[in-house]
């Protein structure tokens, strides 16, 4: 019978200091910890020693060095949660090559367009071979079927690779560790260069610093391995700790939100993360006899990021979980993003959710983040959590559109400037020159304010659409809803809502000339069933007249506009939440003859 590898290690703790992680690998590997992976019915179902990971990926580094690619060449892998990815993700780390984790989520009814999206990828980091496990194989081989790569198969594929005769460098710490993509779309992928020492500096940061890594602690996660948390966060950062990590898959968690509670309880784990919604999630499906059966008194870090943080989902979690033991001050909210490797501030320790309350028509007209205490004769009350201190080394700034330094409490954009900022975005140097200034400052495109030493997210990136934990660029809905052929160009917005479920739902308003209602009501099905299989997200569509988008100055669309109007349209206060009734109503339209 298996049994996980054990919490306590016999090597001196160590999180900085190393050159690369191939080094961090050595280390690890000369203790007893390592990974865990569980089943849909959270049984143990592998285990794999950071001893045991580091010879697998030392001998597939001898076999992927026998192909004589060129140092720093991409090797494409298929990020499921399992135990040969990280396998072929350190053998790129002792090969001097570059690994790329591509998404491992086929969408319902999906196929096709998720093997455009991995080959669109595949076409950008311009891969040399790639990996998938044995149940996304057919799909990376249809991907790549056009493509020259040197390699492309499972582990055994790379396996049969003959040896080669000399053992080869490993990576250097200013050479890449790997390449992460952060769109999530097939229009616009953006595929972010961490270095070496990028990576490492952060790493230090967030274990010393964020979660005070200390002995004795026990990792745990669903989260995907091609998101920056999930990657950097819950792989590299066990790892680089040499502490041991349960893996759970991502799908399975959504399946069954109360194995993530389970395990965090039957293994005494003391660090997970999650977007807020995976809370709201499980909170949703809990049921009193659940929490009967947990010991949740382990949990000293329940990291919460990679979205905006709603304070109500995580405390009706805390709530929920009250009698299990789960202690609230174990929420830590933090700020990052994959162009900063991962984190950039984390709230202190043992604190839990710190809440700034704020006159909500001071922050929508003047962006002014003006506190107001409870009992104030304030209409509406907009709350947002401290997300802490910027790691040491960062530096961040709050500016206007001008670029003018803000401020405290003035709402602007965020810039940054740090050791673990990315160099930029790998073959987009036009995407790079408008997120990079020379000087090392990245703008951020997120929207924030700082009180005294706290920083503080007010938007999303730009108008980035994030929902479940996916990024969804609105023009890439836009650009669906334009080519149906009732859709002229430039006649659709798109943006997101708060629901009451605790998420987020995209909305995509679109300018419609048809007025047979039977003929409305086919674009709006074409267009949800297109974006479910292209995006993996559901869409509430609306139609609305033409000349009802508004626009700027300038003439172009304006999204925070048309989300306002939106709201105005259906009756629904600025800081509502989107009723499950509007979303699961049938759309309708007063479209009128277009006078042009």
């Amino acid at each position: 019978m298996q049994h996980p590898t054990p919490t306590d290690n016999s090597l001196p703790l160590k999180t900085a200091g190393y050159k690369s992680l191939a080094e961090a690998m050595d280390y690890a590997a000369q203790g007893s910890t390592g990974c865990n992976f569980y089943n849909s019915r959270g049984k143990l179902q592998s285990v794999l020693p950071y001893s045991e990971l580091r010879s697998k990926s030392l001998d597939l580094a001898c076999r992927l060095h026998s192909l004589a690619l060129p140092r720093g060449s991409r090797i494409a892998l298929v990020a499921e949660t399992h135990p040969d990815f990280l396998a072929l993700f350190f053998a790129c780390q002792y090969a001097g090559l570059v690994p790329v984790p591509l998404p491992a989520a086929v969408h319902l009814g999906g196929k096709q367009a998720f093997v455009g999206h991995l080959k669109a990828m595949l076409v950008d980091c311009k891969a040399s071979a790639a990996f998938a496990p044995d149940n996304f194989i057919e799909f990376l081989t249809e991907a790549a079927q056009d493509l020259s790569l040197a390699c492309v198969g499972t582990l055994e594929a790379f396996q049969e690779l003959p040896r080669a005769e000399s053992q080869p460098e490993p990576s250097d710490i200013d050479e890449l560790a790997y390449i992460q993509y952060t769109s999530g779309s097939t229009r616009f992928p953006r595929g972010t260069m961490i270095t070496q020492r990028a990576v490492l500096n952060n790493l230090a940061g967030i274990l010393q610093y964020g979660v005070q890594i200390r002995r004795g602690d026990r990792f745990l996660s669903w989260l995907p391995y091609y998101h920056d948390m999930g990657l950097v966060g819950l792989i590299l950062g066990p790892v680089v700790s040499q502490l041991s990590v349960d893996y759970l898959g991502t799908r399975d968690f959504a399946m069954r939100p109360r194995l993530w509670l389970n395990l965090m309880s039957r293994n005494q784990a003391t660090i997970s993360f999650s977007p807020p919604f995976g809370y709201a999630l499980c909170a949703r499906r809990l049921h009193a006899s659940d929490v009967e059966k947990l010991d949740l008194s382990h949990w000293r870090v329940a990291g919460v990021g990679a979205e905006m943080i709603r304070p109500s989902w995580l405390n009706r979690f805390a709530r929920a979980l009250e009698p299990a033991g789960f202690p609230r001050t174990a929420f830590l909210p933090c700020y990052g993003m994959a162009e900063c490797s991962l984190a950039v501030s984390f709230a202190p320790l043992g604190q839990g959710l710190e809440v700034d309350m704020l006159d909500s028509e001071a922050l929508a007209e003047k962006r002014l983040a003006t506190p107001v205490s409870e009992g104030d004769e304030t209409p509406r009350v907009t709350e947002f959590v401290n997300c802490g201190r910027p790691l040491p080394e960062y530096e961040v700034e709050i500016r206007d559109s001008q670029g003018k330094v803000l401020p405290e409490r003035q709402c602007g954009i965020i810039h940054l400037r740090g050791p673990s900022v990315m160099t930029g975005y790998f073959d987009n140097p036009e995407a790079s020159k408008a997120a990079l200034c020379d000087n090392g400052w990245l703008n951020t495109g997120d929207v924030g304010y700082r009180a005294g030493d706290s920083l503080f997210i007010t938007g999303r990136a730009k108008d980035l659409l994030i929902i479940n934990g996916r990024n969804v660029w609105p023009q890439d809905l836009e650009y669906m809803a334009e080519q149906q052929p009732e859709v002229r160009p430039e006649d659709a917005s798109a943006f997101s809502i708060p629901s009451e479920d605790g998420g987020e739902v995209a909305v995509l308003v679109v300018q419609c000339r048809e007025q047979d209602p039977f003929k409305q009501a086919d674009l709006v099905e074409r267009l949800k069933h297109r974006i479910q299989a292209e995006f993996g997200i559901a869409c509430l569509i609306e139609l609305v007249p033409p000349h009802t988008l508004p626009r700027t100055s300038s003439g172009k669309l304006s999204r925070s506009e048309a989300r306002r109007d939106f709201m105005a349209r259906n009756n629904l206060a600025a800081d509502q939440r989107i009723p499950q009734t509007l979303i699961n109503r049938t759309p309708h339209t007063e479209a009128v003859e277009d006078p042009n």
